[in-house]
């Protein structure tokens, strides 16, 4: 078995292990670690034989961009709401509010005229907690609204244009370990969307944050209080590279339990489980299936006071390079564990 691996990290010790040959051909391969933008610009199917295969969906933004996954959500609610009724439709409330700014902006100004509150802003497609902010106050849009338009009056022609923006209702009530804020990082796994065949890893785990939580609004621009993102915490001051900010997944299970009942504990990862299917679901109809094709995603989760599971974003390109002993061991078993499913050595 020859691998071909667009990134040093976890992946090639994991594949190197299981006895696999690395090659630099760009065709001559059995299976391909690729990175998205290979995918986008080079991918073809009709190009490879039978046995290779390749980690990515050709078109997984419908799932992994932040508006796209939020239209697609939309668009199964409308459907499920029509032939089902709104009980069931109900079952897809998994992700807050949303607008993508700036062409739905006149219908978010409507919404925070309503409700007001605290709103996230997210660049559409950037990972590891980049350009996020949070405001309170709709001069705080208009504000963006002016830098953003003058950063596109001052690109230049061979500049890409700036991504548009998600702009969300924040969870004000987390569910808090410690005083502080966490989310939870699921790897779930597809080899098929027709039918839809899923995995979801054992060995996800809590990322915390470093700082005690509050919604203060003089603590409204402190991202480590309410950031999880391991790429901000990280540069936090008291941040501890030995210890990291990190829990398994069973970790936080058994402490619900112990806090809340085992009921309680259990509820909870059912509704974990149902909300990775229904978002899938969501994309189903118009994500391309492909036999060459599987794909590992980061389902980031937030859950609330009411130990309900809210969907953040779905993630094409988890983070496999590890910081500690913890973190590689971690992610070399769920690599491991994915080939194992893969299976092409056709056990």
């Amino acid at each position: 078995i020859k691998y071909r691996a667009a990134l040093r990290s976890t992946v090639c010790d994991v594949m190197a292990d299981r006895g696999w040959r690395e090659t630099e051909s760009e065709t001559d391969w059995t299976v391909y670690w690729a990175d998205t933008q290979w995918v986008h610009e080079n991918y073809n199917a009709s190009t490879l034989l039978d046995f290779q295969r390749i980690n990515h969906f050709c078109n997984h933004y419908e799932l992994t961009r932040k508006d796209m996954l939020v239209k697609n959500i939309k668009r199964q609610i409308r459907t499920i709401e029509k032939e089902y009724g709104k009980a069931e439709a109900l079952q897809f409330d998994f992700v807050c509010t949303s607008y993508v700014l700036p062409a739905e902006l006149a219908l978010f100004q409507e919404e925070f005229r309503r409700v007001g509150g605290v709103w996230i802003m997210k660049p559409v497609g950037r990972a590891q907690g980049k350009g996020i902010f949070l405001i309170n106050k709709l001069v705080q849009i208009q504000s963006w609204l002016k830098k953003r338009e003058r950063a596109e009056r001052e690109r230049e022609e061979d500049q890409q244009p700036d991504q548009p923006y998600l702009v969300q209702r924040y969870i004000e009530n987390p569910y808090l370990i410690g005083g502080k804020k966490f989310d939870l990082r699921i790897y779930v796994m597809v080899t098929s969307y027709t039918p839809l065949v899923v995995y979801m890893h054992r060995n996800g785990f809590c990322r915390f944050s470093n700082t005690q939580f509050s919604m203060d609004a003089k603590d409204i621009s402190n991202m480590y209080i309410h950031a999880t993102n391991v790429a901000i915490q990280k540069t936090a001051p008291n941040y501890d590279d030995s210890k990291g900010c990190k829990w398994l997944l069973r970790n936080f299970k058994m402490y619900v339990g112990t806090q809340q009942g085992t009921e309680a504990a259990d509820k909870l990862f059912t509704a974990i489980e149902a909300l990775v299917v229904r978002s899938l679901m969501s994309v189903q109809k118009v994500m391309i299936n492909d036999r060459h094709c599987f794909e590992i995603y980061g389902y980031d989760i937030l859950i609330d006071a009411q130990l309900k599971p809210w969907l953040l974003e779905v993630n094409a390109s988890p983070s496999i390079s590890a910081e500690n002993q913890f973190d590689y061991d971690l992610k070399y078993g769920m690599l491991n564990d994915a080939f194992d499913i893969v299976d092409l050595e056709g056990r």
